[in-house]
């Protein structure tokens, strides 16, 4: 059977059936005798199970159908659901999700699954399960027959073993919370290339750079280093959960090269024997009775990118013919562009629509990472999740994962507290995290919030004045929400002692600066001993914004609307100096002004009788600055366009965009300049 053509179909469906057995796993732990559970999960595992053996991948098949005999041993009652079987049942779906992602990327998803097999086997029977099995352990180490190495690299080594070098494989794996993974990796290189050579990665060293492994990676290094000291030299860099190093034999690796080549040689006989026996067979299979006609299509998302590429040009062009229109003052061509206009408006939300995501693809990791956590901190905590329907486009999705990954381990570690502390101040003792996400405006808001300890004022603002984020007078000044964002601060930690969840003064920062550069932003509320809550303001598209075009003598600049409170022109006496600052009264708060012209070495106007301001009142989270510019244009829609790569780092500069007389407009960044 030629089953390449489904290929596509059956990743896509193996994923949303790999999803359902983690989500309702999650809440078999919990409810372990509701059947509706357990039958859901036996059809997932049975419908996998089908589609793997018909695609021939029979490890993956193999693995499925030991899951479906335990959860039929369940669903009859002859096998009791516990925790410590839970823990395999859930590594053995880490490991179907492996193959699947194999064979996304190409591969044949075959994996030694014989470990996990033996545990399946094992509670299938009723029988106790060794307590020292890890996940890390039920996954296969790499194996140097695995690596692929040309001619050119066994020269190497084979010289280098005649020069007194000795030849190691050694196969390193990253805590599975580990989140730059390419920084790790990069830091493993650095020290190898100290005591010797690297000669081959598996991964090759660009998928690695690019984080497209899973934890695991392995090089083949020469080197006359003891390989204790280089374990234990390589073990001192953070979030390396693993080292192996064992020597590397010429002779074995040109042997079992050997074998593999027979054994495939063979496979490839009984393959095609099997495809001509298939062929004699077909006549007698039974067809399936037509299906109903399906409503829904699957499209690559980089056709959606192609598409919205040329929408953005067409956008473009849609402004020059507006302003072409407008210039020429002809009436037919001026209803023809209104038309194009309001057709053009339509197509883009139905090309904005399609693009969007609901936040639950990135929500439904949480649980499994959060149960993880809760074990390794011994604690108890309840997720609860709201609104994973929320819809947001694509690329916006895509850069959430790691904030939110902070985010939850932060309330892990600092918010809940552990069981005995809970019962101390009469809660109980299982804590809870809330992730909740909806739609406001044009803008979409994820909540992640917790009931635990909250966060403790005067500690904060001592943390912060000790590590000279603030001085003493100004810490004294500050409300409570904003002594609460000083722990976004770069290096600011309240943790005591570095573990592996948090110590290191890394991770918060990283969230505001994601949520920055996303054009959205953060707040913090919390209240001591009750929890705390990091509110995340986020825009439903990144690639078409509107804005409001300013001018600033004859230049033009584009101001996102999503930051803006309004506009005010403003008498040249209704400003006020403060701390030498420029400062007005805006509805009875007193905000700075920064004055554009200065920011971007534009010359003022020279109409110096010009006895108003024209400025514009904008936010980040809490604090306002009045921008002012020289006249306002008006609000547009515009595309936005990276500066590339050697205009990068500009202030206040986010992009740019065309406008429709064929001029470029800079966007500025509001957040950069609110003080």
């Amino acid at each position: 059977m030629e089953t390449t053509q489904y290929l596509d179909i059956f990743i896509d469906e193996s994923t949303e059936h790999l999803d359902i057995l983690y989500e309702q796993l999650l809440r078999l732990e919990k409810n372990p005798e509701e059947k509706a559970i357990i039958e859901e999960i036996f059809r997932a595992a049975h419908t996998l199970k089908g589609m793997a053996a018909t695609m021939e991948f029979d490890d993956l098949a193999g693995l499925t159908h030991k899951l479906e005999n335990i959860f039929d041993g369940i669903r009859d009652d002859e096998i009791a659901v516990q925790t410590e079987m839970m823990d395999s049942i859930f590594h053995a779906v880490d490991h179907l999700n492996a193959m699947v992602e194999d064979i996304a990327n190409g591969g044949d998803g075959t994996r030694d699954v014989a470990e996990i097999s033996e545990q399946l086997a094992l509670i299938e029977k009723g029988e106790a399960i060794p307590k020292n099995v890890k996940a890390e352990e039920t996954e296969a180490p790499s194996s140097a027959t695995a690596m692929k190495l040309d001619e050119f690299q066994l020269a190497i080594l084979s010289e280098s073993k005649e020069r007194g070098f000795t030849n190691y494989q050694i196969d390193v794996r990253l805590n599975e919370n580990c989140l730059l993974k390419g920084a790790r990796v990069y830091m493993v290189f650095e020290l190898l290339e100290k005591f010797g050579e690297v000669i081959h990665s598996d991964p090759p060293v660009n998928d690695l750079e690019e984080e497209k492994f899973e934890f695991s990676f392995s090089v083949m290094f020469v080197t006359k280093e003891n390989p204790e000291e280089l374990k234990s030299k390589i073990m001192k860099v953070s979030e390396i959960e693993k080292v192996q190093i064992a020597p590397f034999s010429l002779d074995g690796y040109k042997a079992a090269q050997e074998k593999k080549l027979d054994e495939e040689t063979e496979a490839g006989g009984q393959v095609k024997e099997k495809q001509n026996k298939g062929k004699a067979e077909k006549s007698n299979v039974k067809r399936p009775a037509k299906a109903a006609p399906t409503k829904t299509i699957r499209v690559n998302i980089e056709r959606l990118d192609i598409l919205m590429n040329l929408f953005e040009e067409l956008v473009i062009d849609r402004g020059r013919l507006e302003q072409i229109s407008s210039d020429l003052d002809h009436y037919e061509l001026q209803e023809t562009v209104e038309r194009m206009s309001r057709v053009s408006s339509d197509l883009q939300n139905i090309i904005l629509t399609m693009r969007m995501v609901p936040i639950d693809t990135v929500f439904n990791r949480f649980p499994r990472m959060i149960r993880q956590l809760a074990r390794d901190l011994g604690k108890e905590v309840e997720v609860e999740i709201i609104g994973a329907e929320t819809e947001l486009d694509r690329t916006v999705i895509d850069e959430m994962g790691d904030p939110l990954v902070h985010l939850i381990r932060n309330a892990m570690d600092h918010g809940i507290e552990s069981p005995s502390k809970r019962r101390e101040h009469g809660k109980p003792e299982q804590g809870k995290i809330t992730l909740e996400a909806y739609h406001s405006g044009n803008h979409v808001f994820v909540e992640i919030s917790d009931d635990g300890a909250g966060i403790d004022r005067e500690k904060v603002k001592n943390k912060a004045i000790e590590k000279g984020v603030v001085s003493k007078n100004e810490a004294e000044a500050m409300s409570d929400q904003q002594i609460f964002e000083l722990i976004l601060a770069s290096g600011f930690s309240t943790n005591e002692e570095i573990s592996d969840v948090s110590g290191r003064g890394v991770g918060l920062d990283v969230v505001k600066n994601t949520i920055e550069s996303l054009g959205g932003s953060i707040s913090i509320d919390a209240v001591p001993g009750q929890g705390s809550t990091f509110s995340i303001q986020l825009p439903l598209t990144l690639s078409i914004i509107s804005v409001l075009l300013v001018e600033l003598q004859d230049e033009k600049y584009a101001i996102p609307l999503s930051s803006i409170i309004e506009t005010a022109v403003l008498k040249k006496e209704e400003v006020y100096s403060a701390h030498y600052n420029k400062v007005i009264d805006f509805r009875g708060q007193v905000i700075p002004l920064t004055f554009l012209n200065t920011i971007f070495g534009v010359e003022n106007k020279s109409d110096e009788e010009d006895e108003f301001y024209s400025i514009v009142i904008v936010r980040k989270g809490n604090k306002l600055t009045g921008l002012v510019v020289d006249s306002f244009i008006g609000q547009q829609e515009v595309v936005l366009k990276s500066l590339g790569n050697y205009l990068t780092n500009i202030f206040a500069i986010s992009g740019a965009t065309i406008l429709g007389d064929g001029e470029v407009a800079l966007i500025i960044d509001s957040n950069a300049l609110v003080k």
